[in-house]
């Protein structure tokens, strides 16, 4: 006799955005191509409404995808759909990056949220909540750098995201900045360490306030840009 396969189910309460709106003047790394909206067709003459749009591959909330830094790995296209509907646990680290905007996540910062809620289970994103999400609207506080060009934002310690990945074999990193690694370091280490494998890196994101430390679900709506380095996305967040 075939056994049927296991339904998977979602319990929640809320759905929430976890997406920016794309618009204009949204804020962007320098030489990132800009947000354009183009009306092609209008009701008054054609009967509908319609506009072309273009954007970066890596602006707004979006997901990185392998091949962004690695030459021979996937794109974005061929994320399988269930990898893109995984659980969530959410570490709130406000408070450090009042004290210091440059701040990066420890092992000792994973530990601490762990003895609070118990062990980070296999499979999950990982997501700081840093506070970044309230200067969106000011990009040069978002991007925020200083006289020397250098950008001043949180992100994921490499110590703690190489943590992550070995002991708890995370699905991947998610964070409410431009930017998983820390806006001063330039080596990209956590995404490095991260899309070694088809792992999930989405940055960008807002409303992260509104979740729960642990027992979101996040579904991940990628664009299947064919050999894509990434994708704006649309993220949506089931709250129990």
């Amino acid at each position: 006799m075939v056994q049927p396969e296991r339904q998977n189910t979602i319990t929640y309460t809320r759905v929430i955005h976890l997406s920016h709106v794309i618009d204009l003047d949204i804020p962007q790394w320098p030489g990132d191509p800009p947000v354009e909206f183009e009306t092609v067709a209008e009701l008054n003459n054609d009967g509908y409404y319609l506009r072309r749009f273009s954007l970066g591959e890596h602006s707004a909330t979006h997901m990185n995808a392998p091949n962004s830094f690695y030459s021979h790995s996937i794109g974005i296209d061929q994320y399988p759909a269930q990898s893109l509907i995984v659980p969530a646990i959410v570490i709130d680290i406000r408070e450090a990056v009042k004290v210091n905007s440059d701040y990066a996540l420890t092992i000792a910062d994973v530990l601490a949220w762990e003895q609070e809620y118990g062990e980070i289970s296999a499979g999950c994103v990982v997501i700081l909540n840093t506070g970044w999400q309230k200067k969106w609207f000011n990009k040069n506080a978002f991007l925020n750098y200083d006289p020397e060009g250098i950008s001043h934002f949180p992100g994921f310690g490499s110590d703690a995201t190489q943590f992550l990945l070995e002991q708890r074999q995370i699905a991947g990193v998610g964070i409410d900045t431009h930017g998983v690694d820390p806006g001063n370091d330039n080596s990209f280490a956590t995404n490095y360490l991260v899309l070694e494998k088809p792992r999930i890196v989405l940055e960008n994101l807002t409303n992260l306030d509104q979740l729960p430390p642990k027992g979101t679900t996040l579904a991940i709506a990628v664009l299947r840009l064919r050999g894509g380095s990434g994708s704006p996305v649309g993220v949506l967040a089931f709250v129990p």
